[in-house]
């Protein structure tokens, strides 16, 4: 029905707008991005217990036992890509690594159209190209520079989102916030090798603070929720409000100017997501 897509979008792009203020606690702290992935695990996991008893009630470990292995499957690659989005704004500029996340609405209705079924039009397929030529433009202002490293953590982040967006579709009445409670988990145990978390400044602990307390984990639930009312590839759609959110936070924060690549690069995926999403919007949802 058209209100609950509405509703998808809605949440869609509340959850984009949350989470694109990431990339600026991590630069606002300056901390590595062991240290920020480890600290926010560490803090948004109570978070999503609290809000599971609150909203959910009942045993977690019963609601495990209903969908153990896509439970498993969305905490392992939400745990992959918190970390190499946030250790990618560590090593690369913002405005690259959002421009490549921008490319998640065409990855995700692949992936969807591979794993789900769902029919992907001649529409899509022409921006997926277009899109593929704006991320080549993005990162080759970075071939031979330091911080290609973290354009290709940014594609790791933009895969391993794209197919979590699948399994929530997929699996519509998964609790969201036990999968994102493991997630939360498996950052934790991924980083705490890496992270040196004791005898930070202020500014430091206030800004993972923010980001792993309140906008990262109602960001992720707002986006994780979308899809139990829209298509993915429709609630992908909203991706590029983090890409303009998070480079002007960059821009306005922290004089972070866009380099030309990035601009033209940025412009092509963009037009590429709304060439090849705007469309499949139209058409009617997927039950």
């Amino acid at each position: 029905m058209i209100d609950d897509r509405r509703k998808g979008w809605g949440l869609a792009a509340l959850g984009m707008l949350l989470v694109s203020t990431d990339s600026y606690f991590v630069r606002l702290s300056e901390l590595d991005g062991w240290d920020v992935a480890f600290l926010v695990g560490l803090m948004s996991f109570p978070v999503q217990v609290l809000l599971q008893r609150v909203f959910e009630g009942g045993s977690p470990v019963e609601l495990f036992r209903r969908n153990p292995r896509p439970l498993l499957a969305v905490g392992l690659l939400s745990g992959v890509s918190q970390i190499t989005f946030v250790t990618a704004v560590t090593r690369t500029n913002v405005a690259n690594v959002v421009v490549i996340v921008a490319a998640s609405p065409l990855v995700a209705a692949v992936i969807g159209r591979i794993f789900l079924g769902e029919r992907v039009s001649r529409r899509v397929w022409v921006a997926i190209l277009v899109t593929i030529v704006g991320v080549v433009i993005v990162v080759s202002g970075s071939v031979g520079e330091p911080n290609l490293t973290g354009d290709m953590l940014a594609m790791v982040a933009v895969l391993a989102f794209s197919i979590n967006m699948n399994i929530w579709r997929r699996y519509g009445d998964m609790s969201r916030f036990l999968g994102l409670g493991i997630a939360a988990l498996v950052t934790i145990g991924a980083s705490v090798a890496f992270a040196d978390p004791f005898g930070l400044s202020t500014r430091a602990y206030l800004a993972v603070a923010a980001m792993g307390l309140i906008f990262n984990p109602l960001g992720r639930l707002a986006h994780t929720h979308a899809p139990r009312y829209a298509p993915v590839a429709e609630v992908a759609l909203f991706t590029p409000v983090e890409t303009l959110a998070a480079t002007t936070w960059a821009w306005l924060a922290f004089s972070e100017s866009p380099t030309t690549a990035t601009f033209v690069g940025g412009a092509v995926v963009i037009a590429g997501v709304l060439y090849g999403t705007l469309a499949r919007a139209r058409t009617p949802a997927v039950s």
